[in-house]
């Protein structure tokens, strides 16, 4: 969160899911001292559909799987990164993720 808000000059809107670490006392301190540079919102607990990173992981194991199937560790390890650099390097791919009806509330 503190690379989040360090060089962004409006605030921030982060939305989480109900993981008990993003819960606890030492983010919670943290929020209280930065109510103005960042707000943290809840999804309901389990309610995976309104979870962008779900998108995410569907679109890795899809690309992790596609082609000629990981044997080792290593090999998986390697398809995983390859699939995200893709990503990284395809905003528009990942901006689909948000024209889902259920996700669209994040766009």
């Amino acid at each position: 969160m503190k690379r989040l808000v360090k060089e962004s000059t409006r605030k921030i809107f982060l939305v989480l899911d109900n993981l008990k670490v993003h819960h606890s006392y030492i983010v919670r301190d943290w929020l209280d001292k930065h109510k103005e540079q960042i707000k943290v919102l809840y999804l309901p607990s389990y309610s995976p559909e309104l979870n962008p990173d779900e998108y995410l992981n569907c679109d890795l194991k899809v690309g992790v799987h596609s082609k000629t199937p990981a044997r080792t560790k290593e090999q998986l390890k390697n398809k995983a990164i390859s699939h995200l650099r893709k990503l990284q390097m395809s905003p528009g791919r990942v901006r689909k993720y948000f024209k889902h009806p259920r996700i669209a509330y994040a766009a």
